[in-house]
């Protein structure tokens, strides 16, 4: 019986002792393979990060795009209207241009206008003026067939206000140190001839005096006492 106890005791610690070194091989192997399950594991999760980590950088990079295509549209916008603003400002400087341009235009017209009825209210009394002095002169001509003091004779057919003439500064002749004209048959002179003498039509006539004139056509307050060769 006692034999038999230490068979059992005996077998029991060699049971024991090849039991005790598989489980620490197996222990060792669980542990080798727990690192690379560990790393297995690890790697998922590490292209979990990584996936993460480019889908926030996509996601960063999205929003850039949206905020600088945001401050694009916004530039653009801005830029537009301020090329708005500045066409609104031309077209409203155009139109003061315009508007200027079109006052001073009346005001010039206006003043024409002004000026051309001054101009024909002088030319008014002016013919008025020449009408009546022309109508007082009447008096103060000789009369048809009247004769100065030398004999020449004064003949409506050549001389008066019907038989007017234009001279020429150098024209007619030049005779014993003066400048004669040839009129109505003779020749008349004056010491000396203003301009408008020139620049009008003229016509001979002889005064009531019996002394030779030229007169103005146009404006006969001009006269100027001529002599007759």
């Amino acid at each position: 019986m006692k034999a038999l106890g230490v068979i059992s005791t005996t077998a029991l610690f060699l049971i024991l002792g090849a039991t005790v070194p598989a489980f620490a091989q197996e222990e060792h192997h669980q542990q080798e393979a727990k690192p690379e399950k560990q790393q297995e594991q690890a790697k998922p999760a590490k292209q979990e990060q990584q996936q993460q980590a480019k889908g926030q950088q996509e996601q960063q990079k999205q929003q850039q795009q949206q905020a600088k295509s945001s401050r694009q549209e916004q530039q653009q916008q801005a830029k537009g209207q301020q090329e708005q603003q500045q066409k609104q400002q031309q077209a409203k400087g155009q139109q003061q241009q315009q508007e200027k341009a079109a006052k001073e235009q009346e005001q010039q017209q206006e003043k024409q206008q002004q000026q051309q009825q001054a101009k024909s209210s002088r030319q008014e009394q002016q013919q008025q003026a020449r009408g009546q002095q022309h109508e007082q002169a009447q008096g103060q001509w000789a009369h048809n067939g009247q004769k100065d003091s030398r004999g020449h004779e004064y003949n409506e057919n050549r001389f008066g206000r019907e038989h007017h003439a234009r001279f020429q500064e150098h024209g007619g002749r030049y005779y014993d140190g003066r400048r004669e004209y040839s009129y109505g048959g003779y020749w008349f002179y004056a010491a000396a001839y203003p301009a408008w003498f020139y620049r009008e039509d003229v016509y001979f006539i002889m005064g009531a005096d019996g002394l030779w004139y030229a007169v103005a056509y146009g404006d006969p307050s001009l006269m100027l006492q001529v002599d007759i060769s």
